[in-house]
């Protein structure tokens, strides 16, 4: 029999959170949670985002055995906004065992029918800057520090308990080129003129710190329409101007301004984490937090594309590939072998049509479920 508590002690939270990177750590493709983070972002006092979500948590137990977890959100800017009565699942992890993935599910959407809502959809976090998508595709391949590795199994879990697909987001590995792209050079150099921009290629975090909030801002604006997102609170962006702040490697930092000094577009993107995170196990303690600071300085052979926006009334103008081309140059100076793009929402063409300019391969797919309630 299974038995589902929901979260409500310390020690609970600390079970939750260390949950999924204790269950997957004999996975090779696995990438841990920071357990820290993740503990920390079901604190009202620590996560801004309860400024308009609810949340609660779960853990499933059978035979005395913590077997599974997960999460209930409830965003009501998104329902707000997007005109909707759902529930977000979140977090989600089990053993392969339908009566437990079954009243783990069930738990949420009692919660979720309680409050009058109609359908639950993810999984997908408090914000577009969480953790989002099941893995379908790309199980042999090993995932990045900002998106969910599960098993396969999980797919029958969820279509036996009556989810269907509501969303797929896939994901790019790149070829560096080995030599500069001349032609994409001068084209860049042409664009920056005709519309009288400045390409801002910062060699410090001292020069960055003044754009981040910015960045954030323009993000709000650059993703207003992509699925599931809100507007990220001021609160918010401070969070992850913090922690953005003490990752950063200024060589993989782009930013484009107009003639007036005003924020046009941005890029983003880190050399890989995977290796200092799996060698800590999650945890930044005693010596993960050491590890994981290094990590944007150490030679890596991938390159983790995070965030790359352009306003909306210069998109279409050749800023993103002039972005990208920059960080593509960063990146072959450093003998970087590969680029991986982030989760890119399957009807997102404009995104994806940049790639054809690369040696590229789609190797991974993540999707959002739904049911009605």
């Amino acid at each position: 029999m299974v038995e589902i508590r929901e979260v409500t002690t310390k020690r609970e939270r600390r079970i939750f959170a260390s949950f999924n990177a204790d269950m997957y750590k004999d996975i090779p493709q696995a990438i841990p949670d920071l357990v820290s983070d993740e503990y920390n972002n079901f604190l009202p006092n620590k996560n801004p985002a309860f400024e308009y979500c609810r949340a609660k948590q779960f853990l499933a137990y059978k035979d005395g055995k913590c077997v599974g977890r997960i999460a209930g959100i409830i965003s009501d800017a998104a329902n707000t906004k997007w005109d909707t009565k759902r529930i977000r699942f979140s977090r989600v992890d089990f053993i392969d065992d339908m009566e437990v993935s079954e009243a783990l599910f069930k738990a949420v959407e009692n919660w979720g029918r309680a409050e009058g809502l109609t359908q639950i959809h993810g999984p997908i976090g408090f914000s577009d800057m969480d953790q989002e998508g099941m893995l379908v595709e790309g199980f042999d391949t090993e995932g990045m520090f900002i998106t969910i590795y599960n098993h396969p199994y999980y797919i029958k879990h969820l279509e036996n308990n009556g989810f269907v697909k509501d969303i797929d987001w896939v994901e790019y590995l790149i070829k560096m080129p080995e030599e500069s792209d001349e032609k994409i050079n001068e084209l860049s150099k042409l664009v920056l003129k005709r519309y009288k921009l400045r390409l801002i290629e910062p060699k410090s975090r001292k020069e960055i710190k003044p754009y981040l909030p910015k960045v954030f801002r323009l993000l709000n604006i650059c993703y207003e329409d992509l699925y599931g997102t809100v507007e990220l609170s001021n609160e918010q962006i401070m969070k992850y101007y913090h922690q953005f702040i003490l990752l950063i490697n200024s060589d993989y930092v782009k930013f484009i301004e107009d003639e007036e000094g005003e924020l046009v577009g941005f890029g983003l993107a880190l050399p890989s984490m995977n290796k200092a995170v799996k060698k800590s196990k999650g945890r930044l303690f005693p010596f993960g937090w050491y590890r994981v600071l290094r990590a944007p300085y150490i030679k890596a052979d991938v390159l983790d594309l995070y965030l790359v926006g352009v306003l909306p009334r210069m998109q279409n103008k050749g800023l993103t590939a002039i972005l990208l081309n920059s960080m593509t140059e960063s990146a072959r100076k450093n003998k970087v072998k590969y680029a991986e793009t982030g989760p890119e929402l399957e009807t997102n063409n404009q995104v994806q049509a940049l790639w054809k300019h690369y040696d590229t391969k789609q190797h991974k797919r993540r999707r959002c479920w739904i049911k009605d309630l």
